[in-house]
């Protein structure tokens, strides 16, 4: 049966470096959003588009990772997953493609994820810019998992994402 790995995590949690490390490992295609709304409207969309924008990219690429799953292959959907909303919608999409999934959390401290999203946007490379403030302001929008959400812990914080796994059920 094939699988969707959905990787939950704030803006420099380590998500798209641990994504790109498992679909090499399983195998499976990987679907980032940011990259994809990087290479289709650049890496500073403006912000009075970036809600259509963003839902846009979401759609597309769930037309896409959907039939992948149809065809039995194996996805990594580091789409972040911000909200209880978006996390239950996609395990409903998943159920309906007859696949399984597996939700993995990646945490570490608000200083090394800053440090992070700061050495990216030095050079971005199909990330999007992310300011001081766009990181405060977006952290009240992260939902935190539920108690009830089966998931897998990363911790990244000091070490390459992933190195520090933990499954918390």
């Amino acid at each position: 049966m094939a699988t969707a790995h959905l990787i939950h995590g704030y803006l420099g949690a380590g998500k798209t470096s641990f994504a790109k490390r498992l679909e090499l490992e399983l195998p499976a295609v990987r679907f980032s959003h940011d990259e994809w709304m990087s290479r289709l409207f650049g890496d500073d969309p403006p912000a009075d588009q970036f809600a259509a924008l963003h839902e846009r990219v979401w759609d597309l690429m769930a037309e896409v990772w959907t039939r992948c799953l149809g065809l039995g292959t194996d996805v990594v959907l580091d789409l972040g997953f911000w909200t209880r909303a978006e996390r239950d919608r996609v395990r409903d999409q998943v159920m309906a493609a007859g696949a399984d999934y597996r939700l993995y959390e990646l945490t570490c401290s608000e200083t090394e994820a800053w440090a992070r999203v700061e050495a990216r946007n030095r050079d971005l490379g199909g990330s999007l810019l992310i300011t001081r403030n766009t990181f405060q302001v977006l952290r009240g929008r992260f939902e935190p998992l539920a108690d009830d959400e089966e998931r897998i812990v990363i911790t990244t914080d000091a070490s390459p994402p992933g190195e520090r796994a933990s499954p918390r059920r």
